[in-house]
């Protein structure tokens, strides 16, 4: 009688899947952004703090009532924009509005100034803000509208400060100030597009990811299915009507009869399933269906090993355990023969869940790798059942040397070298 080579050793760990440990706050387009807004917000409140003495000190070169306008509109949206960025609401919209009111502050400029002479020597305060306000237009603007800003804004002051109102200066004096500020505005706008781009591809990688998943979780399902409905099939329709046309003698015709109801029962349970069962069945209550479903064969199975421990497993790899050492003495019924053919049925059990299910006989035995793969009995009833319920199944046998199903539930992190199985390995 062909002896088992593997011994239960207890239930190992199961093995949990590696997962990379994800970011708290994992970098998106949408925290570029706020952390683009509050940065140029506190940015522009800064260098509009530093401005304040130069604003105070041309408050009279404005006509009465326009110095107030202008410092309300720019600073009061300097202020504001603090606030939004931190809010995260309407901050392109506020930052428009400073982008928009510096340009018109600007062009104001020479209308409004009362003594030309007196900014001769010094710059008009708005310079001190263009920086500011291209930092505002690359928040607020695509790429390519805050890059014409970045020459706009400063053009403007160039061409304000060349006139008589904005001092006279020439155009090589009022080309470095243009100069100057485009060079500050540009770095400022460079970084933001940067950061934005490489957000945008990990938010586009998130994305392709994400999609594959889901994608390969709709596969993994649709095998799942696949292998219980090829299993019910092959258990409960192509098992039957085989046993049914090989019925001549009265015991045959009452195994195909007792096969037949058992197979309405499998698809009855099969449709009432659910995926999601949190349920748990007791070692015990699973060993009592394995050996009372041994005792309705037409044939005996010897009960050689019953050492079970309180514990219990999911519902649904009980079902794989069970219907999977059903169809391990079912096939030993149909192929191991008749005379001198000894079955049996050891079952061994732990305390924290584990089971092991050998099934056994002194048939005639087969060679595994002659095994047509369109014969489902073995791959898929057995093997690939009790795999998609996380065990692992090893089947010793070879002709003239009997069968042994070893049914292990969980698998082991480290399997044996010899649980490879019709090419598959099985762990």
């Amino acid at each position: 009688m062909a002896a088992s080579r593997a011994s239960y050793p207890g239930r190992p760990p199961a093995p949990q899947p590696t997962q990379a440990k994800q970011p708290r706050n994992p970098i998106s387009r949408r925290q570029i952004e706020a952390v683009a807004s509050r940065s140029v917000a506190m940015f522009g409140l800064v260098f509009g703090a530093q401005t304040v003495p130069a604003t105070l000190e041309q408050m009279n070169l404005l006509r009465p009532g326009w110095a107030l306008v202008f410092v309300i509109a720019i600073y009061g949206g300097l202020l504001v924009s603090v606030v939004c960025s931190i809010a995260r609401r309407f901050v392109r919209e506020i930052n428009t509005y400073i982008a928009a009111v510096f340009l018109l502050a600007m062009v104001a400029w020479p209308f409004v100034t009362l003594n030309p002479q007196a900014v001769a020597a010094e710059r008009p305060w708005l310079w001190y803000l263009c920086t500011v306000a291209t930092a505002c237009a690359a928040v607020a603007f695509s790429s390519w509208v805050a890059t014409g800003y970045l020459f706009v804004a400063p053009i403007a002051y160039g061409i304000v400060r060349m006139l008589p109102s904005g001092g006279g200066k020439s155009i090589e004096s009022a080309g470095l100030d243009v100069a100057y500020a485009v060079v500050l505005g540009g770095a400022v706008l460079l970084i933001i597009t940067l950061l934005r781009q490489a957000s945008g591809s990990v938010d586009t990688a998130q994305s392709t990811a994400l999609s594959r998943y889901a994608h390969a979780v709709r596969q993994h399902a649709t095998e799942l299915e696949r292998v219980q409905v090829d299993a019910i099939v092959h258990d409960s329709v192509l098992t039957t009507l085989l046993s049914a046309a090989r019925a001549y003698t009265p015991e045959a015709k009452e195994l195909a009869t007792r096969m037949a109801g058992d197979a309405m029962g499998h698809l009855k349970d099969a449709a009432a399933a659910t995926p999601d069962d949190d349920a748990t069945v007791s070692l015990s209550q699973l060993t009592q269906r394995i050996i009372g479903a041994s005792a309705t064969q037409p044939a005996p199975f010897e009960l050689r090993t019953r050492d079970i421990e309180p514990g219990s497993i999911p519902a649904q790899s009980a079902e794989a355990v069970y219907s999977a050492a059903v169809q391990a003495m079912v096939n030993s019924l149909q192929h191991a023969g008749d005379e001198g053919v000894t079955r049996w049925l050891a079952i061994r059990g732990s305390a924290d869940g584990g089971i092991q299910v050998d099934v056994g006989d002194t048939g005639s035995g087969f060679t595994l790798k002659n095994v047509p793969t369109e014969r489902i009995g073995v791959r898929v009833s057995i093997i690939e059942r009790v795999a998609n319920a996380g065990g692992l199944v090893r089947v010793d046998s070879a002709p003239g040397a009997g069968t042994v199903v070893s049914i292990r539930w969980p698998r082991p992190q480290l399997p044996d070298p010899a649980d490879i199985v019709l090419g598959e390995v099985t762990a």
